[in-house]
């Protein structure tokens, strides 16, 4: 595919139009005009000559960076991305006198597309596109490689057809661009739609050296798949929380695993409610009978996964202490209105509370993005602390934590704190590693921190097991406790979540956030 501009061809009739053309005669626009080949840094060096003579034209730009990669076939070639062309800020009454007396080979581009009745309109380019253009041009159509695919083809990965993330610019000359993250060869690089300038058409282009950006990451709303684990994960927490609920306790393991077997047996939850009712078991079957069509599905699709892998669901949920720290469903019965509700188990209490986390969220056959807030239940167990009132408050982040205790050595440094290495891109920054410190700081305040009151426990006891735990500890005022533990451990999760750079860590995460 190449970038070449989109022109038209002046008729006569457009000409003898164009010549008696008044509208627009005071107001201020950015046109663009076509030169004969090879011409367009003649006719920007007649504007700039005339320009203090001249009425009306304020500015004129003439691209520096005129050629970029171009994939065709599979083999990168240069071709000339805005060759001929000049960009210039004048009324459109001192443009069209200027190029019909000191040069008329020019060309002002038209815009074809008008309504029925209406004449056509010379070409104009609102000032912040041109700006953001004037950027991008200065600092990246060197690097911009044009693809020959469209856009939508980089949704998905070409080898594993997972989707691709979607990632957006925080600063800089791409400031706002949104689009894949995707993998060429061995190299990740940014996948954007770039609009034309004179015309409605888009090209794909990509960025090369996309680390030495700073991103954030989008949820894909329609491309994001939920995992196979994260499914099943969902689906136990969603039947161990029901049974919680329900006053299993202690009871609460041994039945899920029974209820497992018998529906991986038969996947039918009404023949599951029937044996129930049977065993007077009817708050649980009432339960049961109140899911949506999309959690019942859950259910059976991990029972269909046990009943392929017989014993998977016992080898998997050996213990049960304290649910994931966030979870779709609150297990126990919430109504609307109601923010917290409070689970009595042996030992400990847990507060189950609604949380709200918003997150920038793409949706690609819109190419748009807005903020979405989902609900959430946090989990936080609350265990006295000796003789003493003063009690702990622990979230369960067993798989996360376990995978950072075993990073240690240099490992965990780099991991932690976080080195620079100088970027071949900008020879006059650092470029930083993917580590806690630069991407997911309330994380780092926490392990580095003295002064932080929410720390990382390994092996925190309770009762009979260990978990290894987020905690605070409290005295008095344990719902300042709850609101601190609760807020650091969200932050962390939307930190991690919206960094392309902490991938391998959002992996674990969704043993702490079961994302829906």
């Amino acid at each position: 595919m190449t970038a070449t501009i989109q022109t038209a061809t002046e008729t006569e009739r457009d000409k003898r139009l164009r010549n008696h053309d008044k509208l627009n005669c005071t107001d201020f626009h950015w046109f663009l005009v076509r030169t004969l080949p090879h011409q367009e840094r003649k006719l920007a060096g007649i504007l700039r000559q005339h320009q203090s003579l001249t009425k009306n034209i304020l500015e004129v730009y003439c691209p520096t960076h005129t050629t970029v990669s171009v994939v065709r076939n599979g083999k990168d070639e240069q071709a000339p991305l805005f060759a001929g062309h000049v960009f210039v800020l004048a009324t459109q009454q001192a443009l069209t006198d200027f190029i019909d007396r000191y040069y008329p080979e020019g060309i002002v581009l038209y815009d074809r597309k008008r309504e029925v009745g209406k004449k056509a309109r010379l070409w104009t380019i609102p000032e912040d596109q041109m700006r953001m253009f004037k950027d991008f041009n200065e600092n990246y159509a060197d690097k911009v490689i044009i693809l020959e695919r469209p856009y939508t083809d980089y949704a998905f990965n070409s080898t594993t057809n997972e989707p691709n993330e979607i990632i957006r610019v925080v600063d800089g000359p791409l400031a706002g661009r949104e689009g894949y993250l995707a993998r060429f060869r061995r190299d990740k690089r940014l996948v954007f739609n770039m609009k034309a300038l004179d015309s409605d058409r888009y090209f794909a282009v990509s960025i090369p050296n996309v680390w030495s950006l700073r991103v954030v990451r989008l949820h894909n709303a329609e491309g994001d798949r939920q995992s196979a684990g994260t499914a099943k994960e969902r689906a136990a927490d969603l039947l161990l929380g029901l049974l919680q609920a329900c006053g299993y306790a202690d009871r609460t393991l041994p039945a899920f695993h029974s209820i497992m077997e018998t529906l991986a047996t038969k996947p039918s939850l009404t023949g599951l409610r029937q044996t129930l009712d049977k065993q007077d078991r009817t708050a649980l079957s009432q339960r049961l009978a109140a899911l949506n069509t999309a959690d019942a599905e859950l259910l059976l699709n991990l029972a269909r996964y046990e009943h392929d892998n017989p014993g998977y669901v016992k080898a998997t949920w050996r213990k049960l202490v304290l649910r994931s720290y966030l979870t779709p469903t609150p297990g126990i019965a919430m109504e609307e209105d109601q923010c917290e509700a409070v689970l009595r188990h042996e030992g400990f209490t847990e507060v189950i509370r609604k949380v709200s986390v918003a997150e920038d969220t793409y949706y690609p056959s819109k190419e748009k993005a807005e903020t979405v807030a989902t609900t959430y239940y946090a989990h936080i167990g609350i265990l006295p602390a000796g003789p003493s009132s003063a009690c702990m408050l622990f979230a369960n982040w067993d798989a996360f934590l376990e995978e950072y205790f075993m990073t240690g050595g240099k490992a965990n440094e780099r991991l932690v704190v976080g080195t620079a290495c100088p970027d071949n891109a900008h020879p006059q920054k650092d470029k930083l590693t993917a580590s806690f410190h630069n991407y997911a700081p309330t994380l780092y305040k926490v392990l580095t921190d003295e002064s932080s009151r929410v720390k990382a426990v390994p092996r925190f006891r309770v009762g009979n097991e260990t978990l290894n735990v987020l905690s605070i500890t409290a005295t008095a005022d344990i719902a300042s406790a709850k609101d601190e533990l609760i807020n650091t451990c969200t932050a962390i999760c939307r930190e991690i979540n919206a960094t392309p750079h902490l991938a391998l860590w959002r992996r674990y995460l969704r043993s702490v956030w079961l994302h829906v």
